[in-house]
């Protein structure tokens, strides 16, 4: 396994990629509304990408066609953006990328939106709630593992939910993904050292459901086996020497978020 270990200067240039993932993702939570279609969320989240400067990380990777992944209910991770509409009770994860000077930045959050079945809600909540509790855990001198195991403990504290296990984190840098695999259950003390320069994407993926999935026929789309609904967040975040979470890809560093949990996060 060879990890990518950054030095602070080029922390500070992810962080520059992370800021324009993180407005992005801020710009397309303000603009999902019922009627509008993953085509045209697709169009605004480029527009801003290249406003910046940046280039869209998925467009073209590996012959995927588009800015962002759009993904709907029973739809898991890596959905095709198309003429499809958002309607009224739909769950929607997006997840997008961005390269800034050769350097990647990678996020993704779930909504519901409009009239939204309070199964659903529960199921976002505790999936974001999953993703910052595994940030929360990682300190230096601790390992990859205990990440994984705090998402999955807060995963199982809150309901029967199904834990994807062919999909997970990743290392990222000049390259969106790189090693190591970043798993959401597992024991901890597990997997490298986790220390400064190490920059994570940490991205829990839920079902209401079984983690059972199978991939559709565009060889893209990721759908839950049972047909549950799902949920998806990322956030691409490193330690920094003095201990502390930097939260690359929060427009506020990963703070108020990491402040509820009792953790300080590094200040900008």
């Amino acid at each position: 396994m060879t990890i990518q270990y950054k030095s602070d200067q080029e922390v500070q240039a992810m962080r520059l990629a992370g800021i324009v993932v993180g407005q992005t993702l801020e710009i397309l939570r303000a603009s999902i509304t019922i009627g509008i279609t993953t085509n045209e969320l697709d169009a605004v989240a480029e527009k801003h990408i290249r406003s910046c400067g940046a280039i869209p990380s998925f467009k073209g990777y590996q012959g995927f066609p588009a800015t962002i992944c759009a993904s709907v209910n029973d739809e898991i991770v890596h959905g095709i953006p198309s003429d499809r509409r958002i309607n009224d009770g739909d769950v929607v994860s997006i997840d997008c990328g961005a390269i800034l000077d050769g350097w990647h930045g990678d996020a993704a959050f779930t909504v519901g939106v409009g009239q939204v079945d309070p199964k659903d809600q529960a199921l976002i909540e505790t999936c974001e709630a999953s993703l910052w509790a595994g940030i929360a855990a990682a300190h230096l001198g601790g390992h990859l593992s205990d990440i994984g195991h705090a998402v999955e403990r807060v995963v199982n504290a809150r309901g029967r939910y199904g834990i994807l296990q062919e999909y997970g984190g990743h290392g990222i840098g000049t390259e969106m993904h790189q090693e190591p695999h970043v798993l959401n259950y597992g024991k901890r003390g597990r997997g490298p050292e986790l220390v400064p320069g190490l920059v994570l994407a940490v991205e829990p993926m839920i079902t209401r459901g079984t983690h059972r999935n199978r991939t559709l026929a565009d060889q893209w789309t990721v759908v839950s086996a049972d047909a549950s609904r799902a949920a998806h967040f990322e956030e691409t975040f490193t330690l920094m020497p003095d201990g502390r979470p930097y939260v690359l890809t929060s427009l506020d560093g990963g703070k108020s978020a990491l402040a509820a949990l009792g953790v300080e996060a590094y200040a900008d």
